[in-house]
C-alpha cells in the first residue's frame, strides 16, 4: 500500500479486445491495498452491465463537459463512435485512501496515462493467438460479424505496442497469468523509488543517513 496523501502507485492493465484482461483483473481484486478505477463512456449499457460497476454510463454532452473541465485522466473515442474515459477522481481516491490504483484500459489510454504519469506500471495482457481473440469475441455473442473483423483489425494494430510496456503477461493459462499479474503488482511495491521515505527512516535507526 501507499502511505495516505502521497502520490498513489498507478498500474495499467491493458492488451487487445478479447485478450482476457476483464477477468485477470478482476482476479486482482482479491489483493489487498488495492482500488479499481471505474471508466465512463457513451456507449449504451449491455444487458449483463450495472451503472457503476465497469463503467459510468454518459450522454455524448455531458461526456464532452467534463472533457472541458479537464476531469478525464485519459479519454479516446473508439471507432470513431462512442467516448472512453477514466476520471482523475480516482487517483485523488487512491491518494487518500493510500492504495494502488489499477486502470484497465485501452492502448490509447495507457499511452496518454503513460505520459502525464510516467512512473505508472504498465501491464500488456498478450492473447496467445488471432485464433483466440477470435473464439473468444464470438463467444461474448454481442457482436456482428462485421464488429468482430473491425476489432480484431484494432487488436492486430495494438499488438505492435507490446515494446510500450513494462511487463508482458501472455494469457494463455489463467491461472498462471493471474499470478503473474498479482506477482507484478506486489513487486512494484518494492521499488527503491517508491520507498526512499520508509528506507531512510530505517538506514536512521542504523546510524546512516
Amino acid at each position: 500500500m501507499t502511505a495516505p496523501g502521497a502520490s498513489p502507485r498507478i498500474i495499467i492493465v491493458s492488451g487487445p479486445s478479447g485478450s482476457g484482461k476483464s477477468t485477470l483483473v478482476e482476479r486482482l481484486r482479491a489483493l489487498a491495498g488495492t482500488m479499481f478505477s471505474v471508466s465512463c463512456t457513451t456507449r449504451p449499457p449491455r444487458a449483463t452491465e450495472s451503472p457503476g460497476k465497469c463503467y459510468d454510463f454518459l450522454t455524448e454532452a455531458e461526456f464532452e463537459r467534463r472533457i472541458q473541465r479537464g476531469e478525464f485522466l485519459e479519454y479516446a473515442r473508439v471507432f470513431g463512435k462512442h467516448w472512453y474515459g477514466t476520471p482523475r477522481k480516482w487517483v485523488d481516491e487512491a491518494r487518500r485512501l493510500g492504495t494502488d490504483l489499477v486502470l484497465e484500459i485501452d492502448v490509447q489510454g495507457a499511452r496518454q496515462v503513460k505520459q502525464s504519469l510516467p512512473d505508472a506500471v504498465a501491464v500488456f495482457i498478450v492473447p496467445p493467438s488471432r485464433q483466440d481473440v477470435e473464439m473468444r469475441l464470438r463467444a461474448r455473442g454481442q457482436d456482428s460479424d462485421q464488429a468482430i473483423a473491425r476489432r480484431l483489425e484494432r487488436a492486430r494494430q495494438e499488438m505492435d505496442c507490446w515494446n510500450d510496456y513494462d511487463f508482458v503477461v501472455v494469457n494463455d493459462d489463467l491461472e498462471r497469468a493471474s499470478d503473474e499479474l498479482r506477482s507484478i503488482v506486489v513487486a512494484s511495491r518494492c521499488r527503491r523509488r517508491d520507498n526512499d521515505e520508509r528506507f531512510r527512516k530505517i538506514l536512521e535507526t542504523f546510524g546512516g543517513n
